[in-house]
């Protein structure tokens, strides 16, 4: 049995869903973004830590880590986190601080989790998800319940607006960053489980039965996995994807 997991991604791979899916099972954790950098603070303030200025940056990196590997595991024995791909240098520099001396990142994430499953989440469609990131930062609201209801929304609703220099570059960053993942496994002598956006929003059942398989942990009946969210992806978004391969090709 592994001791944990890391959900290795980038934004709007359907990361959101697969943690949901993993926290259902009641089995194999309960998978957040504790090292997203932006979100630290929050997550500190919530497991009651001290105020970092009240201790030192080792004894606080060593008090969050603990703190994060708790709330990871939900009350089962496997740690989950995501982790996405800008975090990975932030998260290794910690760890090296705690830990430091060990000769590379995964020496670093098993002497920190344990025995883990790496699994790359990635997005087949880099166009699509370059599309929907950037509706997402516009529009503000980036998840959605299956019933329609707002899940996450982080500013006051505005039109989406096309714009085509824009997702160009989010295109070129997020297929810049799922290529440094590939180089990262192959670098740490990793081989991930990879599990492909498709896959699991067609047949998300599969998709989560094989990654229990590799935690050795039960997997749900598959009448059970209902998701807890839903796409965003309208006919807006498709017409940003027509639109923007018309004008790449001008």
């Amino acid at each position: 049995m592994r001791d944990g997991y890391i959900i290795c991604g980038t934004p709007r791979t359907g990361s959101t869903l697969l943690c949901g899916f993993l926290a259902s099972t009641k089995t194999a954790g309960d998978p957040h973004s504790f090292y997203r950098r932006q979100d630290k603070a929050e997550w500190a303030e919530e497991w009651k830590l001290p105020h970092p200025d009240t201790m030192s940056a080792h004894d606080f990196d060593v008090a969050y880590l603990k703190a994060a590997i708790s709330a990871g595991k939900g009350g089962t024995a496997v740690f989950g986190l995501r982790l996405i791909r800008e975090n990975l240098g932030e998260l290794s520099a910690i760890l090296d601080r705690i830990y430091p001396d060990l000769p590379s990142d995964k020496a670093r994430f098993e002497k920190a989790f344990g025995r883990v499953l790496y699994i790359h989440l990635s997005r087949e469609n880099k166009l699509a998800q370059a599309v929907s990131l950037i509706k997402a930062e516009q529009t503000g609201l980036w998840h959605i319940a299956p019933d329609g209801t707002e899940i996450e929304r982080v500013a006051p609703s505005q039109e989406p607006r096309y714009d085509f220099k824009r997702i160009q570059r989010e295109l070129a960053e997020l297929e810049a960053y799922d290529a440094a993942w590939n180089v990262w496994f192959a670098e740490q002598g990793i081989v991930p489980l990879r599990i492909g956006y498709k896959r699991l929003s067609a047949d998300p059942a599969a998709a989560l039965a094989s990654i229990c398989k590799a935690l050795d942990v039960p997997a749900p009946n598959a009448a059970d996995v209902k998701p807890g969210v839903a796409k965003l992806s309208d006919e807006i978004s498709l017409d940003w994807m027509r639109r923007y391969h018309l004008d790449a090709a001008i």
